[in-house]
């Protein structure tokens, strides 16, 4: 078999396997759940039982596969602090594992690689390469060289295969979506899904991604409080950047102190706010595998494979909707959410119902500082779950706009880092610099 065979194998056995099991898994934890019940055990303890082991499965997984598998185990990671405490202590060490970790490609795979994208002197190019990697993620691995002027750069790889195994895996995992409301009640996976496969074609261009990491480096070069790597050379498959040595966020959630915490959250806020308005972009994928907190104090990011084009910076209305709901101006906050396609033109809605679904997920920006805290976001998911809260009931009359899907998704992912955080800071600054039409 040659050197150059696909890593994420095409139409795998293995992989399919693996995938098919979810749903035969939760089949044959249903049937165990009614023996428990009719041996006598509570509804409540056979239901939570329940809920760990498929929570464990899911997890065991994705956890063990490349591809779509774990794009979508990485994209879920950054809503754990959703999950209730008694569920998610169990398997929050292999969130972070997704976050960073992934089986390493062959060696000879990697060299392979290299020549097609670089060329067959591609080592030339570099004074040393170290070919074990330093880092992994769904579609590629990194691995730490000294560029041929003495430089320190990253070398990120994509996974041969990538593309085929990327869009088998997230078609089959389409089809198991229901699962994942065991652990995140409320959440539709499947619009998730579906959005990762229309930017499948985006991120595995990595010259696409390139262009993107310039964009940024550009607009943050000497920042005092955001670093993004220059790129150094980029090819389809493989882009080489500058080393940015930090502490992982995903350490800092774990162990770090309250200093680091409070200045890494608040720097993703001004980093999700700022960045449409300097580069015309949004960082679109916040799991904390995607940051680094340096010695210097600036948080660094390392990723732009999923990148937002905002060319007229974030839409205005989104500041004056959050300003209005706060000054609790309930009729022109419907009004607005009409104008621009979150209420469909036939509900019937009550302003101040609105106003009141809305106002408890504005507490970050409600006051000068907030503490970030799991408690509080799954106080909010357990509002918006319950379908005997009027809350969840008036969250189903709205919509997303497509133009506003992603944003959405990206900012609701943020505020998920910011609870594993526990950041406490001056976020609502941050929006009155940063966010058109919020100020006034």
């Amino acid at each position: 078999m040659s050197d150059d065979r696909p890593v994420m194998p095409r139409g795998s056995v293995g992989r399919t396997a693996r995938l098919a099991s979810l749903p035969l898994g939760a089949a044959g934890r249903a049937t165990l759940g009614l023996g428990k019940r009719l041996s006598g055990q509570s509804a409540d303890a056979v239901s939570a039982e329940l809920q760990q082991r498929t929570a464990e499965q899911l997890f065991a997984v994705l956890g063990q596969l490349k591809g779509g598998a774990m794009k979508l185990g990485q994209t879920l990671s950054v809503f754990e602090a959703a999950v209730p405490e008694e569920m998610a202590a169990p398997y929050r060490e292999a969130l972070v594992k997704l976050q960073e970790e992934a089986p390493p490609m062959p060696v000879r795979t990697v060299h392979a690689v290299l020549a097609q994208q670089l060329g067959g002197t591609w080592r030339q190019r570099f004074q040393e390469f170290d070919d074990q990697p330093a880092a992994a993620a769904s579609i590629g691995q990194v691995h730490r060289a000294t560029w041929r002027d003495g430089r320190d750069v990253a070398v990120k790889i994509q996974y041969p295969g990538a593309a085929t195994a990327l869009m088998s895996d997230l078609n089959q995992l389409s089809r198991f979506a229901r699962l994942f409301a065991v652990l995140f009640p409320g959440m539709d996976v499947k619009p998730l899904i579906a959005e990762l496969k229309a930017r499948v074609v985006e991120e595995l261009d990595y010259s696409l991604e390139a262009d993107s990491q310039r964009g940024f480096s550009a607009a943050f070069a000497d920042d005092p409080q955001i670093v993004v790597p220059r790129v150094v050379a980029s090819a389809p498959k493989v882009i080489v950047s500058e080393w940015l040595e930090g502490t992982p966020l995903s350490r800092i959630i774990a162990t770090g102190t309250r200093e680091q915490r409070d200045r890494a959250g608040l720097l993703m806020a001004v980093l999700h706010f700022s960045a449409p308005q300097r580069a015309g972009l949004l960082h679109a994928d916040p799991h904390p595998g995607n940051f680094r907190l340096l010695a210097d104090g600036r948080l660094g990011v390392i990723d732009f494979g999923a990148t937002a084009r905002l060319p007229d910076g974030h839409p205005e209305p989104i500041g004056r909707l959050l300003r209005w709901a706060l000054e609790g101006k309930a009729e022109e906050v419907l009004a607005d959410l009409r104008a621009e396609g979150f209420v469909l033109p036939t509900a019937q809605i009550d302003a101040q119902g609105v106003h009141d679904f809305l106002r408890p997920m504005l507490d970050p920006i409600a006051e000068p500082r907030f503490h970030f805290t799991r408690a509080w976001m799954q106080e909010q998911a357990a509002r918006i779950a319950d379908p005997r809260l009027e809350a969840s009931r008036l969250g189903r009359q709205l919509n997303l706009p497509p133009a506003y899907l992603l944003i959405h998704r990206v900012t609701i992912g943020s505020i998920g880092v910011l609870c594993q955080l526990d950041a406490e800071g001056a976020f609502r600054g941050v929006l009155e610099e940063w966010l058109p039409g919020f100020s006034g």
